[in-house]
């Protein structure tokens, strides 16, 4: 018989990084609000929550985060303005961020790490699992992970995270699961994870990606732990003692993804989720598909 857990409705979107990665471009403006076509990447991951059933959602930010606030907020300057022109496209669009979820904000004061940045959210949480999507982590909606990872994490309790299989020369940029397989060909047990391990160190191909539905019990570790790699509290750590021992807060399963994913965070797959997102939309793709072409072929 199937053992029934809490449901899950809330997500908590951690946001305040500097985006080094993007100087000067996020010099003042956050990296989150950096377009993708036309909407800002963060948009894209409040919209992924909200198509799971998740749309109680609370946002770590930082210093220089307001602009994040604002566009989920509503313009009303800018909405009057765009009534009276009889624009009703636009001003569409434009309502479209502030009806989107019920938002929250949190400041972390101090970036100590993505560990930290998630305790952040136990006030708001309290002791409910609860979804975590990283803003630099595009999901492609019609590959539908979140909504997997709730199924999972209703099945079995406690903590879910996604993996992604990656060449073993990548896998220092990720955490790494320590998996064995299950009955589902898409899901596998964690008993263990490495914080960006060295190639010849990691136990496994199987990268931890930038979804995670997680126990309340997260909270309690979190507190207790030590600043690990970078000098941070990591999400990784306080995971690998969930999954060493399920007495703890459950069991911690992988949801093994193989769809459509866009690295935001990192400028040739931020400039590549564009392009690909731009030739896939009805509006604008047939006209920049025939300007791609013409540009590759005169290019090569």
């Amino acid at each position: 018989m199937t053992q029934s857990h809490p449901r899950i409705s809330k997500a908590v979107i951690p946001a305040a990084g500097l985006g080094t990665r993007f100087l000067p471009a996020t010099k003042a403006t956050p990296k989150e609000m950096l377009p993708v076509v036309d909407k800002p990447a963060i948009q894209y991951v409040v919209e992924e929550a909200v198509s799971a059933g998740l749309d109680d959602v609370l946002m770590i930010t930082g210093r220089n985060k307001r602009p994040l606030e604002d566009h989920f907020d509503r313009n009303y300057e800018l909405e009057s303005a765009l009534e009276k022109k009889g624009d009703g496209e636009r001003l569409a669009k434009v309502q479209e961020s502030s009806d989107l979820a019920t938002m929250h904000y949190v400041r972390q004061g101090d970036p100590r790490g993505l560990g930290h940045a998630v305790l952040c959210a136990a006030p708001h949480v309290g002791n409910e699992p609860f979804a975590v999507l990283l803003g630099d982590d595009l999901i492609d909606a019609r590959d539908p992970l979140l909504k997997r990872m709730i199924e999972v994490q209703e099945r079995h309790g406690g903590s879910v995270i996604a993996l992604m299989e990656v060449a073993p020369e990548q896998i220092h940029l990720y955490g790494c699961a320590v998996v064995e397989e299950t009955e589902d060909s898409d899901v596998v047990k964690v008993s263990g994870l490495v914080e960006k391990p060295d190639a010849a160190d990691a136990p496994s191909n199987y990268a931890v990606i930038g979804r995670y539905v997680l126990a309340p019990q997260i909270f309690d570790i979190l507190r207790k732990t030590e600043p690990g790699r970078g000098g941070e509290i990591q999400l990784t750590d306080a995971l690998q003692q969930l999954a060493a021992d399920e007495k703890v807060g459950g069991p911690v399963h992988g949801v093994v993804f193989k769809g459509r994913r866009y690295d935001t965070g990192d400028r040739g797959d931020y400039l590549r989720a564009i392009v690909r997102l731009a030739c896939e939309r009805e509006d604008l793709g047939p006209e920049f598909r025939t300007w791609l072409r013409s540009y590759v072929a005169e290019e090569m």
